[in-house]
């Protein structure tokens, strides 16, 4: 994936936005992959940076396989609300079924920020409620946009005050 550790934006330009990948079941670094193809897939949203994959612990619903979890820092000409449209038509398309919170899942796509947007809807709020709360989701981040502002602090700042126990980078 590309190397995106050079982005330290404090926010996120207008077009920009921030995916977040995760996948436990089968080919996990591949399912990451063909995510990420597939989203950009047709230039309405374009890879600007990918993290490395993490493997990282079940969260939630703990009695399940292990997860590889990544972000990626896209351009887009999708507003937030088609960008999450976008990813669930992914999400269909790798044939991920929803049976129960949190379950296991063959690719997970969650728009975590886009531009300076601030929303909450029933569909999609953003930024993403529980960033700052969950290491499977700073550790790549922080890959890519470590000075990202969320909450008046960094990623790299809420990274270094979470509890990181079971999150490893897989490849670097």
């Amino acid at each position: 994936m590309a190397d995106g550790s050079e982005i330290s934006a404090h926010v996120l330009a207008d077009g920009e936005a921030i995916v977040a990948l995760g996948s436990n079941i089968g080919d996990k670094a591949g399912n990451l992959a063909q995510a990420l193809a597939l989203l950009t897939d047709g230039g309405a949203v374009r890879l600007l940076a990918a993290s490395r994959n993490y493997q990282t612990p079940p969260w939630g619903k703990t009695d399940q396989d292990w997860f590889l979890n990544a972000c990626a820092r896209v351009s887009t000409s999708l507003f937030p609300h088609e960008l999450l449209a976008r990813c669930l038509a992914v999400e269909n398309q790798m044939g991920r079924v929803r049976t129960e919170k949190w379950g296991p899942r063959i690719i997970d796509l969650d728009v975590l920020a886009h531009g300076r947007h601030r929303i909450e809807t029933a569909e999609l709020t953003l930024p993403h409620p529980h960033i700052t709360a969950r290491a499977f989701v700073l550790a790549p981040l922080a890959d890519i946009a470590p000075g990202l502002m969320l909450e008046g602090r960094t990623v790299g700042e809420w990274l270094a005050g979470i509890d990181r126990t079971g999150v490893e980078p897989m490849d670097g």
